[in-house]
């Protein structure tokens, strides 16, 4: 049997739409894990029997505690970090906040939460060109301050741009 270092695994990354501005999308800076102190999506490993959207569902929740729905398969990417010694496939999943009820007639945004802050720092939104500025990204900005990098997975999808990926961000 190989061990879990000769193994490919499979992740679920969700591009989750930010209800107060719906041209971007939730990811936060990951910690204590590979890739640490990169931008991330919410997300995490697909369970044995589990299908692609019922992970999205409940990774997006255990780590933000939005609810989420009209889950759609966006894009797949292969991931190979031999720096890490890690490879993954990558199911990009889109999807869309349920809606609260509103209050006093007004419409309430849903913000992520960060439920697991031993993992994440924090939830911000992006656009899909704020991303792609990140991937093009050298390591340190003009004023010398370290930049933000995209986790592997993320930046595989920006750099290969699927057009579906694109429409549903940019589609308000």
């Amino acid at each position: 049997m190989a061990s879990s270092a000769q193994v490919v695994r499979v992740g679920v990354g969700v591009l989750v739409k930010d209800p107060a501005d719906p041209n971007k999308v939730f990811a936060g800076l990951r910690k204590n894990s590979h890739g640490e102190g990169t931008l991330a999506l919410p997300g995490g490993h697909l369970e044995m029997y589990e299908s692609w959207g019922d992970c999205a569902i409940r990774e997006v929740l255990e780590e933000t505690g939005l609810d989420i729905h009209n889950v759609k398969f966006g894009h797949v990417t292969n991931d190979i970090m031999k720096d890490q010694q890690k490879h993954y496939i990558t199911i990009f999943m889109m999807a869309e906040c349920v809606p609260p009820p509103s209050f006093l007639g007004m419409a309430m945004h849903p913000k992520p939460r960060n439920l697991e802050p031993h993992k994440c720092h924090g939830w911000d939104s992006y656009s899909w060109d704020e991303l792609c500025i990140l991937a093009g990204n050298d390591v340190s900005d003009k004023d010398g301050a370290t930049a933000v990098e995209l986790f592997g997975p993320l930046l595989q999808l920006v750099k290969e741009s699927p057009q579906t990926v694109i429409d549903f961000i940019n589609k308000s």
